[in-house]
């Protein structure tokens, strides 16, 4: 299971500049209700990337970092020639697919990352309203396919948008990492100036959640 109570999970030191963690699915709502049940916290609707075919639900770790639960929506799809972020169209289970830190500076920040082996693209402007209608608006450094699995991090800067992170009762406890190529993810992570433990193995990024309903391990 990508979602289960793990009891035995440990905790590790999380990113300072962390501002969110992408949990992608390609069936949203039973994903929401699954994560309710196994964790006892109801995600909350986050609102919809118009022209990107994606909206999502979140679920705060404070008053600056969150996870974000995105799936396909049908009743928006993407623009023509444009694909659904984070590979959800070919997914076959939900999975962790990113991470984002919020840097000081992140045009200085993206060109870190493209000179280390993790180029992003351009920093864009992007933006959604809120199911009450209010407008977040975001500048974005983020590539699709993402470099190196996506095991090292986009790059997101609110400006003067109040950050969308709220308390929920539940913690981030940790976040690590595997990747056939560790160095290569820790020459990125130098770059940036951002810590996440790596070992070898497969792309795939694990959180550790302290829940109303016990630690539960998502991956």
């Amino acid at each position: 299971m990508s979602i289960a109570v793990s009891p035995d999970a440990e905790a590790s030191p999380i990113e300072p500049s962390l501002d969110h963690l992408v949990y992608a699915t390609v069936d949203l709502e039973r994903t929401v209700a699954e994560f309710t049940e196994i964790t006892g916290v109801p995600p909350v609707p986050g609102g919809r990337h118009l022209g990107r075919g994606s909206r999502n639900y979140l679920v705060g770790f404070g008053a600056t970092s969150y996870l974000e639960i995105i799936g396909p929506d049908p009743e928006n799809p993407a623009d023509e020639g444009r694909s659904v972020p984070f590979g959800i169209d070919a997914l076959t289970a939900p999975k962790l697919t990113g991470w984002a830190v919020h840097p000081a500076d992140i045009d200085r920040a993206a060109a870190a990352s493209a000179a280390a082996g993790a180029d992003l693209g351009e920093v864009g402007s992007m933006s959604r309203r809120t199911p009450d209608g209010a407008l977040l608006q975001w500048r974005i450094a983020a590539a699709d396919p993402a470099p190196l699995g996506g095991i090292t991090p986009f790059l997101i800067d609110w400006g003067e948008t109040p950050h969308p992170a709220a308390e929920s009762g539940l913690t981030l406890l940790g976040l690590r990492a595997t990747h056939p190529d560790p160095g290569a993810v820790g020459a990125v992570l130098d770059a940036l100036g951002v810590r996440l433990p790596v070992a070898s193995g497969d792309p795939r990024l694990t959180a550790v959640l302290e829940t109303p309903n016990g630690r539960v391990r998502l991956g």
